[in-house]
């Protein structure tokens, strides 16, 4: 197995990196939900030392999230735990902040509002959650890139595709979650803030 890599999370971690750093500051413990790769909990554990850094995903993901740990280890980051958003048991702990980035578009929709749902759950009175990737609005993708991105998406499976802003912020609003920010980011994505109310 060669160690996993993603482009995309080294192009993107020191500018979400820099909201994370504004909008977690009075935070403590985070839960990162579909990890991925490893490489934005290793790097933003070592740059929020302040933060319990908690990584998640799917059971098969783990073996590649473990070796990004052992070559960037820091106090902070905690060994990932299993988490399938339409299938696993839910971490019993409560969190101040929980972060997620370019799973909604990967996550067929039923898994989509499970993780928001659950999110509502799991998040404490005040607590914030942070979502990165790419969105359409009122149906619209502006960019080419991510008209090209999502029909390649699409053609892949079926369930995939980019989600509507306005769809996803019903269900936050539904989980108790009030929108805070919506900050546009490079590579025609955003990272969204809701709080906890």
């Amino acid at each position: 197995m060669a160690k996993p890599f993603s482009q995309a999370c080294a192009n993107n971690q020191e500018i979400i990196c820099g909201i994370l750093e504004r909008v977690f500051a009075d935070k403590k413990s985070v839960l990162e939900i579909g990890s991925g790769t490893g490489q934005h909990g290793v790097w933003f554990a070592r740059k929020l030392p302040h933060l319990s850094w908690q990584m998640s995903d799917r059971e098969q993901n783990h073996a590649g999230i473990k070796w990004w740990m052992n070559d960037y280890p820091a106090p902070n980051l905690l060994p990932p735990i299993p988490l399938d958003v339409l299938n696993d048991h839910w971490p019993t702990a409560h969190y101040d902040a929980i972060y997620s980035a370019n799973t909604a578009h990967i996550m067929p929709w039923e898994a989509v509002a499970a993780m928001i749902s659950g999110i509502g759950e799991r998040l404490v009175s005040g607590g914030v959650f942070c979502l990165y990737g790419p969105m359409k609005y009122l149906g619209v993708l502006d960019a080419k890139t991510n008209i090209a991105f999502n029909y390649r998406l699409q053609q892949q499976f079926a369930h995939q595709g980019i989600r509507e802003f306005h769809d996803i912020n019903g269900l936050a609003t539904e989980a108790g979650l009030v929108l805070r920010e919506d900050n546009p980011m490079p590579a025609n994505n955003r990272l969204i803030v809701w709080q906890k109310i």
